[in-house]
């Protein structure tokens, strides 16, 4: 079988071997922290808390049970997230700072980092105490002291900053992206403990939606891969060159542009900012007056599954043309296409190929967008047609793009791996 001759490749080559069991023992490392709790607290009520709030029981998959159990590391990685969110919506307002980020090159790339490094710890520091206060308030934990809430706090934002680290050291020494392997450990950590709450509630009369449910999951898996892999091939043309004695160009070739450009990005952005409104609204609900009202009412609000359900999916529509603007500058493309002697057939090199690109992106995106806020926003759609609202989360939606996404992309990575070495021996 092919997939286990490159298994059985991959652990023969020295180099890539370590950085399969580096990422396998940052993996072991998260999964320790994740059940290290915090000093002080104890957790009475928090199961039933996060099946009452839909937003922090994504959350709670996402971080892979470490909220839930109120480790060190219950934030997981978003406040880190949060940070490069608000660093690159900056870099709109400021242009120094989008010159820093883009023309800079890999200096500018570094220093722009550094200060999303650096934003991470008061932000893990305010998210940590909101959401201790949520949790007292709601009666998910009881109440602690001022030294407690000190503590524990200084701790989860330790946590993060760590999590943070071990991620960059996965991108550095490992294999894939670190923040997006992070994200995966955390939804694949929970996947035995849904799995054995399914067979413990196993009813025969569920049976239809039992398979049904995963009917669709299999659609869903096969129509992730289908739009991940999915491309629109620009053909591109070089001029002939003549230097010396030889001739260089006339060739053709193709630019790809991905139907997804910005993969899960747009949805771990999206959920982020989700997450502030709604916890926000319940750290004032008990404040009184018209501010405490207007924090219920918005409270209220996001709990409405329909308003949930569609500005989730607008959010995750945004941010999908957000962050392939950030990422991809059609400007910048036509111009080094320009500089190598290279044109879009029937299209003048410059700005109108530069309009091109944008119009065809954009074009491609829409479909790209749809995808993911339908994605996002499946878990309810998939919990109404089969009333198995509680494993919605197991398959199906965010977490199922999430892990076929970066198993896609580490799986590229690895063969690109391998080409290389076959490239060296050759």
């Amino acid at each position: 079988m092919e997939w286990l001759n490159k298994i059985t490749q991959v652990f023969k080559i020295p180099d890539l071997r370590k950085k399969i069991l580096f990422v396998l023992g940052v993996f072991a490392v998260f999964r320790l922290m994740a059940n290290i709790p915090m000093p002080g607290i104890e957790a009475e009520n928090l199961k039933s808390f996060f099946d009452q709030f839909q937003v922090f029981g994504l959350l709670n998959l996402f971080t892979g049970g470490t909220l839930s159990n109120l480790s060190i590391a219950m934030l997981g990685l978003g406040p880190y997230i949060t940070a490069t969110i608000i660093m690159q919506l900056l870099t709109m307002i400021f242009p120094p700072l989008e010159r820093l980020y883009k023309e800079e090159g890999e200096q500018g790339r570094q220093k722009f980092n550094q200060y999303s490094r650096i934003m991470t710890v008061p932000l893990g520091m305010l998210q940590a105490y909101a959401m201790l206060n949520l949790f007292q308030r709601q009666g998910a934990i009881g109440e602690l002291s001022s030294i407690t809430t000190l503590v524990s706090i200084v701790s989860v934002a330790a946590g993060c900053v760590l999590l943070m680290w071990l991620g960059e050291l996965i991108t550095e020494r490992g294999i894939g992206n670190g923040v997006s392997l992070l994200i995966f450990a955390g939804i694949v950590a929970v996947v035995p403990e849904n799995i054995l709450q399914i067979v413990a509630k196993w009813d025969p009369a569920q049976l239809p939606a039992y398979l049904l449910f995963f009917a669709m999951a299999l659609l869903i898996i096969a129509g992730v891969v289908m739009v991940n892999e999915g491309r629109r091939n620009i053909p591109v043309s070089y001029a002939k060159r003549v230097r010396g004695a030889r001739m260089y160009g006339g060739v053709s070739t193709y630019l790809p542009l991905n139907i997804n450009p910005a993969g899960v990005i747009p949805i771990i952005f999206a959920l982020s900012i989700m997450l502030f409104p709604g916890m926000i609204a319940n750290f004032l609900s008990g404040a009184g007056g018209v501010v405490g009202n207007l924090a219920q009412t918005v409270g209220d609000l996001f709990q409405n599954q329909w308003v949930y359900g569609i500005l989730y999916f607008v959010l995750v529509f945004i941010f999908t043309y957000f962050y392939t603007a950030v990422t991809f500058n059609p400007k910048s493309i036509s111009q080094n296409l320009q500089k190598m002697g290279g044109f879009v057939p029937g299209i003048r090199p410059g700005e109108s190929t530069a309009s091109f690109l944008h119009y065809i992106l954009n074009r491609v995106l829409m479909l790209g967008a749809l995808f993911l806020g339908l994605i996002a926003v499946l878990p309810s759609i998939i919990g109404g047609a089969t009333g198995i609202t509680s494993f919605s989360f197991l398959i199906g939606g965010t977490s199922l793009l999430i892990v076929v996404s970066v198993v896609l992309e580490t799986m590229r990575q690895v063969n690109s791996q391998l080409q290389m070495r076959e490239y060296d021996t050759f």
